[in-house]
């Protein structure tokens, strides 16, 4: 299957997913290219909390990664987004897009942060201290969906 979403719950090791994705390609992928995002500890940001609706998220997530396979032919692609409550510096997201040329694997993984970024129904909040803050996605992040259409 082309395309494997999964929300995670506990931390995962990238490096282990990144040989395990590498490990399933086909000799025509000449180009891996992934991602990781790791939760930010800036402006005294002590957690920061992901909600989701578990069936409807993976379902949601799965459509980006369809159209992105689509769009750039891909060979295979993955996404592992974490839920629950993490710390500054954990992985909150990894994307892998597989492909036979760099370029397409490049744009692929760079459209689905996009849209993770903007689309994806996660509900975030922000704990600083004894704080709590809802965050919606930011201006610039829909700006940067625009890109793609």
């Amino acid at each position: 299957m082309v395309g494997r979403v999964k929300i995670a719950v506990e931390r995962f090791a990238i490096e282990l997913e990144h040989k395990r994705f590498r490990a399933a390609l086909p000799s025509d992928a000449g180009a891996v290219v992934s991602f990781s995002g790791i939760v930010r500890g800036d402006d005294d940001l002590t957690a920061l909390r992901l909600d989701h609706y578990p069936g409807f998220t993976e379902s949601e997530i799965q459509n980006i990664v369809d159209k992105a396979c689509a769009r750039w032919g891909l060979i295979d692609c993955a996404v592992i987004h974490r839920v629950g409550e993490l710390e500054p510096e954990e992985v909150i997201v990894w994307v892998a897009a597989a492909s036979t040329h760099r370029r397409d694997a490049f744009a692929a993984a760079d459209y689905i942060m996009d849209y993770l970024k903007s689309d994806a129904p996660f509900w975030k909040q922000e704990r600083r201290g004894d704080c709590l803050e809802w965050i919606e996605p930011r201006a610039q992040d829909y700006d940067d969906k625009k890109r793609w259409a």
